[in-house]
């Protein structure tokens, strides 16, 4: 069960590394526009909030990545950061787009579960 559990944990700090370069690098690139539905104009004056999201996405990775090399030890961080995943998709969810519900939440809670039955 451990190896489900941090194979989902790993896929959930993927993800978010994926995050972290389309709003730190592709943000106002074709790929990030149409990741996130915006018009180059409106990408153009949200680049910089759009970095530091990028940024916290790539905090959150590492945090689960944390978790998973340190090993029974690493139990913790697993269920911190993977609630945090959790409770920025519900707020991405009620604040922008209904999808981040399924693409953060959804994966991040199949993994805490995981995780707290491993």
């Amino acid at each position: 069960m451990t190896i489900v559990a941090n194979t989902v944990v790993i896929l959930v700090a993927l993800l978010h590394i994926y995050f972290l370069v389309l709003e730190m690098f592709l943000w106002d690139k074709p790929s990030g526009l149409k990741a996130f539905g915006q018009s180059k104009e409106k990408a153009e004056t949200t680049k910089v909030l759009a970095a530091n999201q990028g940024l916290y996405n790539g905090f959150l990775a590492a945090g689960l990545l944390l978790g998973v090399v340190q090993g029974d030890d690493g139990t913790y961080f697993k269920l911190f950061f993977l609630s945090c995943v959790i409770v920025a998709g519900v707020y991405g969810a009620l604040t922008a787009s209904r999808k981040i519900l399924f693409i953060q939440a959804l994966p991040a809670f199949i993994g805490l579960i995981l995780v707290i039955l491993s």
